[in-house]
């Protein structure tokens, strides 16, 4: 990933406002930022959330609480938690994740 166009800045998530996203079942509430090329988002999960589409965006993607199932397009299946995190690029591995108890994520795309 190139960052370009971002200049330093510091980023106080309470003050970011909240977005809802549904999935499938639940929903995911999203604090964007967006600056140059980058978008950076919190974005909490509520239990029993399932998205609702295939995802062939680029992400770094790192669970801060609960427990996340990601769901590959070629059927892998990776169960992330607390601390963990995945990487990928753009158009390498359509996925979809969902999650049973719920989950605090931390995602730069």
């Amino acid at each position: 990933m190139r960052i370009e166009g971002v200049p330093f800045c510091t980023t106080d998530w309470s003050r970011v406002p909240t977005t809802d996203h549904p999935g499938e079942t639940g929903v995911a509430k999203w604090r964007t930022v967006e600056a140059g090329n980058v978008r950076v988002r919190m974005v909490e999960y509520s239990p029993g959330y399932v998205v609702d589409h295939w995802c062939e965006r680029g992400h770094v993607l790192l669970v801060l609480e609960g427990e996340l199932v990601t769901e590959l397009s070629s059927g892998e299946s990776h169960v992330l938690r607390a601390g963990q995190s995945y990487q990928v690029a753009e158009g390498a591995a359509p996925h979809r994740s969902r999650t049973a108890g719920g989950a605090k994520l931390f995602i730069v795309d």
